[in-house]
């Protein structure tokens, strides 16, 4: 029997995740992991990984686009939109990194979780993806927060720019009109430049799983892209038009996981309804076997719950920050830290920034708290977090440094 071109779409994109998750489990790649190394020990090594993996994404999407191979001018989420929601971007970006600290790590690293045994990551993805469902599929969002955000939104298209990747607005600015030459050029210099600094670093090259996650990660990104967007992909695309009820999430993009933990919950209360297997909730679930089957075989599989009630109320308040966060970012750390700057999208750059601040700043409060203990007030933590990130006075400073 021929599968038909989405199958077809889903089926890869499930091997694409399987890898990913032996990948990730294997390297110990981690958003959270990486900031919590840079704020506790000063050390960079894995936040050059990740750095390596969206340069390795925007090379391979260069030269793709080049020769004509995908056309990321309409991606789900919209990357390259002209409409510049930035303040999405920033607060959703500061929110998801609270909450993927508060949850032990970002949707990433709890599908990595789950596959190792931890039930704690279980019901963080369970409560993550209701929050994500209610934002994408309810009113919750447009209420919430679209009324008051979308006036902020800037289009850029009144001012002559055609979207919000670098290369646009730059080409906008100076008045370029052949913005294609333009944007291989720009982004072969971010390639060059960002491959230089990366291993410069000797704390990225002190270690071979920095290079071998950063470069796999980045690979497969390349790899959902091409699939979702090449030949294959525009078949399934040309197949849902035709089709008087066409299946959900049939479009062009890459790995991202907050909006597929919506649509695995949406699924999971319609088990029988096989539409609603979409290539999102093919990679989440793929990324969870692939981590189960590398835990098995390295004999690291142990089952782990809640050590305490504080333990899994922060955990719960987690989930639910990262679930909203998250889709207000319009991705998660891989969704717009890997693969959003992968289409040199200035809104990823602002995301991904706001998730390394949102986790930074909690460790920071949550440090101080542990040290001080009941002395120190939540006020008093966080005004010494923002001095010690240099956001404020040193004057200000409440609680001194330990």
């Amino acid at each position: 029997m021929e599968l038909t071109p989405i199958i077809q779409v889903i089926v890869w994109g499930f091997v694409i995740a399987v890898v990913l998750g032996i990948i990730v489990n294997k390297t110990n790649f981690c958003t959270m992991g990486s900031v919590s190394d840079l704020v506790n020990m000063n050390d960079t090594g894995r936040l050059w990984a990740w750095v390596l993996a969206f340069t390795v994404a925007l090379a391979g999407v260069l030269l793709m686009e080049g020769f004509g191979i995908i056309d990321l001018s309409q991606t789900m989420p919209p990357y390259r939109t002209s409409n510049f929601a930035w303040m999405r971007y920033l607060l959703g970006g500061i929110i998801f990194g609270i909450g993927m600290t508060l949850a032990s790590g970002c949707v990433n690293k709890t599908l990595i979780r789950i596959g190792s045994g931890n039930l704690k990551s279980l019901m963080v993805l369970f409560i993550g993806g209701y929050f994500a469902y209610l934002m994408t599929k309810t009113d919750f969002f447009y209420y919430g927060f679209n009324i008051w955000m979308s006036p902020t939104n800037i289009e850029l298209a009144q001012y002559g720019i055609e979207n919000q990747s670098v290369s646009a607005i730059l080409a906008g600015i100076l008045g370029i009109k052949d913005v294609g030459v333009f944007h291989w050029a720009v982004g072969g210099l971010i390639v060059a430049g960002l491959l230089t600094f990366i291993f410069k670093s000797r704390d990225f090259r002190s270690r071979f799983d920095n290079v071998l996650g950063g470069t796999s990660v980045g690979l497969l990104v390349l790899a959902a892209w091409y699939v979702t967007g090449g030949p294959l992909g525009q078949a399934a695309v040309d197949q849902a038009s035709f089709m008087l009820f066409p299946p959900p999430g049939v479009g062009v993009m890459s790995l991202t996981f907050v909006n597929p933990m919506g649509e695995t919950v949406y699924y999971l209360a319609h088990p029988l309804t096989f539409t609603l297997i979409t290539f999102g909730v093919a990679i989440l679930t793929g990324v969870i076997f692939g981590s189960f089957l590398y835990s098995i075989v390295t004999r690291q599989f142990r089952f782990e719950w809640f050590t305490s009630f504080s333990d899994f109320v922060r955990h719960v308040i987690g989930a639910v920050l990262m679930g909203i966060g998250g889709v207000l970012a319009m991705g998660c750390t891989i969704g717009q830290g890997v693969t959003g700057l992968s289409t040199m999208a200035v809104g990823s750059a602002i995301a991904f920034g706001s998730f390394i601040f949102g986790s930074a700043l909690t460790m920071k409060v949550q440090y101080y708290k542990m040290v001080y203990e009941d002395k120190a007030s939540f006020v008093a933590a966080l005004v010494s977090a923002l001095v010690d990130m240099r956001l404020l006075p040193k004057r200000a400073r409440m609680l001194q440094p330990m």
